[in-house]
């Protein structure tokens, strides 16, 4: 098992929970892909989205459900600045995760975040684990402690 994905099992549990691990045969790139490989509805992919502040170049995450888009608009005024997609490199760099694989927790920094209120419909959602194949299973209330996400209403 690869470091990040190590990273986010022992990042679960420090925040007091513990995660079961799996990696699919096939894609999880895609919300679409995960739905199919977990067994799941697309609403209950949780997409781990990096944007930068256009100011501060600050790193913001944004936990959105698999079917709903992100929101610049709602996002930005939560953030209190313009935000734009973050560079692949800059985002690996920062918090060792490779676009694919960005887990709600296990970051290398500390990341302000923000989770979809949608998510909270659902008994379990399942996460991306830090790597491109790995995904995890998750209630949304614990996942949103553990990455210490703002509920709030960030899609459309």
């Amino acid at each position: 098992m690869s470091k990040s994905v190590e990273r986010v099992r022992q990042a679960a549990h420090a925040a007091g929970f513990d995660i079961e691990i799996r990696e699919m045969p096939d894609s999880t790139h895609t919300a679409e892909d995960a739905a199919v490989q977990c067994g799941v509805t697309v609403g209950q992919i949780v997409k781990s989205l990096i944007f930068e502040g256009a100011e501060s170049a600050k790193l913001y995450l944004f936990l959105v459900s698999g079917p709903r888009q992100l929101d610049l608009g709602k996002a930005a005024r939560l953030t209190g600045e313009a935000l734009h997609r973050a560079d692949p490199k800059h985002v690996r760099k920062e918090t060792g995760f490779a676009i694919g694989g960005v887990a709600p927790i296990g970051h290398l920094i500390d990341i302000a975040a923000y989770a979809d209120e949608h998510l909270m419909q659902y008994d379990v959602v399942w996460a991306a684990a830090g790597g491109t194949n790995f995904v995890f299973p998750s209630d949304p209330k614990a996942l949103v402690r553990a990455a210490k996400a703002q509920i709030a209403d960030i899609a459309s």
